[in-house]
């Protein structure tokens, strides 16, 4: 069953089929067990009558039994004996006995007064020793035939003591027909309304969930035309409402957008890359072409230069690559100020002198991260400020929240605020009348800037003052 709508639809028919079986057996149980004592009552009461009379002294032959019909009586002695019966009683069972034929006994002729006991010398009745047992009945089911007629009942048992001192058992039952009958009614209409409910749920959970998944279908079928035509440009219907399928919408159209700048990114990195490296490349090959028709005008100086800036470009857009395929940085422990004076005292070209100073509270502490990757950016951020300063350039590292920041100045023109962010861009470079020899490719903040990002800190750029511009890179102390 591969349909979201069918697994729903069988899904809440099967949870409500059983909510309504355990909840219907719950009522037919509560109601057969109140019907049950509503006769179990009045077969108590049909009993304590009889009872009654029994400790009062009636004659057996002469108890008053109510209607025979509706409650059937049984009168046994303590050894289980049938003393009295209700008329017309053909058979019982369910009592102890299912005899139903009075026998006869002392007891009987005693309150008959055919014999009188003072002439044998045997005691007088007591009626002070009459009594009927104000203990809870025993209750038993069982069944009755009364003139022909066969029934369930519900049986009480109740003890009395008559004038005699004999102990007997009034068993007194109610019928069952009206629980039976109620009980058989609620069954029926149950077993009857059960399928048409359970139809009513699948049909309304299929239709619910059909409309409920209908933006979803929606959002396929967009999403398959745009993997079809490959236009990122395109977006998925986004509806109204504001349940989970509208935010699903809205992160698949987020992410398409996030993905369109990913593969806009990605052509332009590779029509800038394309452009960059055919001017060293064409510039070389006119060289070795030159050279090699004529050795004396074969400009060595000019074919390493270029050769030069081709590997330094190869070696940026190779780490460019390895930044965007998600390579994690290193997990050494770094000084980033002894990283910092290290790369200053190989700078031994620089046109301008650099100044470095190290604040008390940053010595010693150290970050986590690639060696070699952090030295190129701090190699990147002095290359630019040596490329724009006027006459000086400083780098400075202190401590800062938690973490080590490294700070480069220089004297030049700064940076205008709206080109702030624009300048990490691959391939930007703010001055396009610059030659590309002076310039660079634009490859170098860019690249510190991801590389920044990657170890878990920031590359910002703010004004120097009055004159310059003042890098700064921040990375999280380590742990």
């Amino acid at each position: 069953m591969r349909s979201v709508r069918a697994r729903a639809a069988l899904g809440a028919t099967v949870v409500v089929a059983i909510a309504l079986a355990v909840a219907g057996l719950a009522v037919l149980l509560v109601l057969r067990a109140n019907l049950t004592d509503q006769a179990g009552l009045q077969a108590e009461v049909a009993a304590r009558e009889v009872a009654g009379q029994l400790a009062l002294g009636v004659p057996y032959n002469r108890l008053e039994m109510g209607d025979e019909e509706d409650h059937p009586v049984q009168v046994t002695d303590e050894d289980g004996g049938v003393v009295a019966v209700s008329k017309d009683l053909e058979a019982i069972s369910g009592t102890g006995t299912d005899r139903v034929t009075p026998a006869p006994s002392p007891a009987a002729a005693t309150e008959d007064g055919d014999d009188d006991d003072d002439d044998d010398g045997t005691d007088s009745p007591d009626p002070a020793r009459s009594e009927v047992s104000t203990d809870d009945p025993d209750f038993t089911n069982g069944t009755a035939t009364v003139d022909g007629d066969r029934a369930d009942y519900r049986f009480a048992s109740v003890e009395a003591t008559n004038a005699a001192g004999l102990t007997l058992t009034v068993h007194a039952g109610a019928p069952l027909a009206a629980e039976q009958q109620a009980v058989g009614s609620v069954r029926g209409a149950m077993l009857t309304g059960l399928p048409v409910v359970l139809l009513v749920v699948a049909g309304v959970t299929w239709l619910v969930t059909r409309r409920a998944l209908r933006p979803v279908e929606g959002i396929r079928r967009e999403m398959a035309a745009i993997t079809a035509s490959e236009d990122l440009s395109r977006r998925v219907p986004e509806p109204g409402s504001h349940d989970e399928i509208a935010r699903l919408a809205r992160t698949t159209n987020e992410t398409l957008t996030a993905l369109e700048a990913s593969v806009e990114r990605q052509r332009r990195f590779v029509a800038d890359a394309s452009h960059e490296l055919r001017s060293p490349i064409a510039s070389l090959r006119t060289q070795l072409e030159v050279g090699a028709a004529h050795p004396e005008l074969l400009d060595v100086t000019g074919a390493v230069a270029d050769t030069v800036r081709l590997q330094a470009l190869a070696a940026d857009l190779l780490l460019l690559a390895r930044l965007d395929a998600g390579e994690r940085p290193g997990t050494a422990l770094l000084e980033l100020g002894a990283l910092v004076r290290e790369e200053v005292s190989q700078r031994t070209g620089d046109r301008i002198p650099v100044t470095v100073s190290v604040a008390e509270e940053a010595a010693g502490l150290e970050v986590t991260g690639s060696r070699a990757q952090l030295a190129r950016v701090v190699g990147n951020l002095l290359d630019n400020a040596e490329r724009h300063a006027r006459g000086a350039v400083a780098v400075a590292v202190r401590a800062e929240g938690g973490g080590v920041a490294v700070e480069v100045t220089d004297d030049g023109d700064g940076v205008p605020e709206e080109e702030r962010e624009r300048i990490f861009e691959r391939f930007v470079r703010l001055d396009e009348a610059r030659s590309r020899d002076e310039g660079g490719a634009g490859l170098g903040l860019a690249l510190a800037r991801d590389v920044a990002v990657r170890h878990g800190g920031r590359l910002t750029v703010t004004d120097a003052g009055e004159r310059g511009a003042r890098f700064v890179l921040w990375l999280p102390g380590a742990r």
